[in-house]
């Protein structure tokens, strides 16, 4: 054999590591530490290979274990794989692309995460590039000379047959080929059960879950609270702070029907005013002595939160804020536009989100205290957000190479909360929101068994329901809902509540998946608006009232 020749591992990877000698996986590992040497946005996984031939040059790259990357083949743009994924021979990869554990790409395929624009008039070079991104699910095999399209998701366990063009997702368990693809049969047939039957079922659970809440209401509540220091903490071992107090007026409001028994109502109404800024009528966390901290003002992202917490936790004692708000009551039209304009969208759009929700709450406040606000401030609160909506995902700011569309999608929540749904008024581009959401709960990053928080499953449910009288894509948010709601069902511990992360086995001893007041109190309002998208929510016997309430409370 000739000296020059290639090393067939290079088109054949998959058992480099057992087949392959000293000198080339040496070869193989400095490789791999030149590809991410200066690129924090690249990481491999374990024993995973990348050819020497292959062309890659992503911003984005990140190869879970035993991932190989085959000769020719030609990776750019944000590409994320879960493990056992194999790259095979001249496959293309551009743009944003996801995918889950064991994906099998056949050589040639291209999966093209972006796209042109092509208006008339200008020569498609010239025209600018959008980019929707591809998730695929997990185990899914990719024929050769598949070609996949932005904006599609393929979901777990289907087959896309050799030569198929994939324009449109595909569902979970599909087996589809041709140009468009269409469905050959299915590989894991789909429930065949009616969506109304499964409703029943689960209506079922949902009211069994109900009288167990309220049954454990108060053990979960002697739980969290510390008698040495007269205050809620959000689970045994951790320190007081001000959103436990507001979570446990939440749960016990909510599955009692009484304040937390611990105080009298009159107690913890005293407490909560107390902790206010008389001169600004902020809430400032609380430090070591178990008093608010000094010099924060609203910019801070707890004393924003704790416009809502609080103010909500007041009301439902039957009282309000003693001070007035002055991030509101001092401000005007102009500066409204101006805070909005300056909010980071394009880099957090979580956090613009969470400070326009406190902006929105304050003025809720304020109008229920008398309508102290200047004249002209709601009006340039909203006209700000309905004129920068983006009418291609009906939210606000963009994704990130690192988070996909979760900012823009929880940032939406919390925008739209404490405006559009707080005050009653119509979301600009429901369709759109839909959209948007149903294509980020594909993603597994976020939403794999495991993986899904109280913060990224409320930020869902919560727009479904909002959008729900459009009637679009009924059939897929039922299905969402049905599924998610029956996992959650499962994450109730006896006496505790829920955690803010869903327990699993590969998620066991982080802090997160420890029961607390906080999980308690948002996976109570999401088994709500799950249970209430699939017409059960009644089952539960409660309804939200608080920060999570459904109705407009601004009216």
């Amino acid at each position: 054999m000739s000296t020059d020749a290639v090393d067939p591992l290079e088109f054949s990877p998959w058992d480099f590591w057992r087949d392959s000698g000293v000198e080339q996986q040496a070869a193989q590992r400095e490789r791999q530490q030149s590809l991410v040497d200066g690129h924090p946005g690249r990481r491999l996984g374990m024993d995973c290979f990348v050819s020497a031939l292959a062309s890659v040059d992503p911003e984005i790259l990140q190869l879970g274990d035993r991932t190989y990357v085959a000769a020719g083949a030609y990776l750019t743009g944000e590409l994320r794989t879960g493990a056992d994924c194999s790259i095979n021979p001249y496959t293309v990869i551009r743009g944003r692309v996801t995918m889950g554990d064991a994906v099998r790409i056949g050589a040639h395929t291209s999966i093209l995460g972006f796209n042109h624009s092509m208006e008339p008039g200008t020569p498609v070079f010239r025209q600018p590039l959008t980019a929707r991104g591809i998730t695929i699910g997990d185990d899914v095999w990719i024929g050769s000379h598949v070609v996949i399209l932005d904006g599609v998701s393929i979901g777990s366990h289907s087959v896309l047959a050799a030569g198929a063009v994939i324009t449109k997702d595909v569902a979970a368990g599909a087996i589809v080929g041709g140009n468009p693809a269409k469905l050959i049969r299915w590989r894991v047939a789909p429930a065949t059960e009616p969506a109304p039957a499964r409703s029943r079922g689960l209506g079922e659970r949902v009211a069994e879950f109900g009288a167990r809440a309220r049954s454990e209401a108060s053990a979960i509540l002697d739980r969290a609270w510390s008698g040495e220091r007269m205050l809620f903490a959000d689970r045994p071992g951790a320190a007081p702070t001000v959103r436990a107090q507001a979570d446990a007026i939440e749960i016990a409001d909510l599955l009692l029907g009484v304040a937390p028994p611990q105080r009298t109502a009159s107690e913890h109404i005293a407490l909560l005013q107390g902790w206010q800024d008389a001169e600004t009528g902020a809430v400032a966390p609380l430090g070591p002595d178990g008093l608010p901290l000094a010099g924060l003002d609203f910019s801070h992202d707890d004393v924003a939160y704790h416009v809502l917490s609080v103010g909500y936790a007041l009301d439902l004692l039957g009282s309000e804020f003693p001070a007035m708000i002055t991030w509101v009551t001092d401000t005007t039209p102009q500066r409204v536009v101006e805070f909005c304009q300056a909010l980071p969208w394009s880099t957090d759009a979580w956090r613009a989100g969470h400070h326009v929700d406190a902006l929105g709450t304050a003025l809720r406040w304020e109008r229920s205290a008398g309508g102290s606000a200047p004249a002209g401030v709601e009006e340039a609160l909203f006209g700000w957000l309905l004129l920068n909506a983006d009418p291609h995902t009906g939210m606000w700011g963009s994704a990130t190479p690192d988070r996909g569309l979760l900012p823009v999608v929880n940032g939406f929540y919390r925008a739209s909360r404490g405006t559009f749904a707080q005050f009653g008024v119509p979301v600009p581009h429901p369709e759109r929101v839909i959209d948007t959401v149903l294509r980020h709960a594909h993603d597994p990053r976020w939403f794999s068994a495991g993986a899904r928080d109280a913060c990224n499953v409320l930020d869902v449910a919560h727009p479904l329901w909002l959008t729900r009288d459009t009637g679009y894509r009924a059939e897929e948010v039922q299905d969402l809902a049905s599924r998610v709601l029956s996992d959650a069902l499962g994450g109730w511990s006896p006496d505790a509540g829920f955690s803010f992360r869903e327990p699993s086995p590969s998620t066991r001893g982080l802090e997160a998946t420890n029961p607390g007041l906080q999980g308690t109190e948002m996976w109570l309002a999401i088994v709500w608006y799950l249970a209430d998208l699939l017409g059960i929510s009644d089952a539960l016997g409660y309804r939200p009232r608080g920060v999570h309430r459904p109705e407009p409370a601004a009216l």
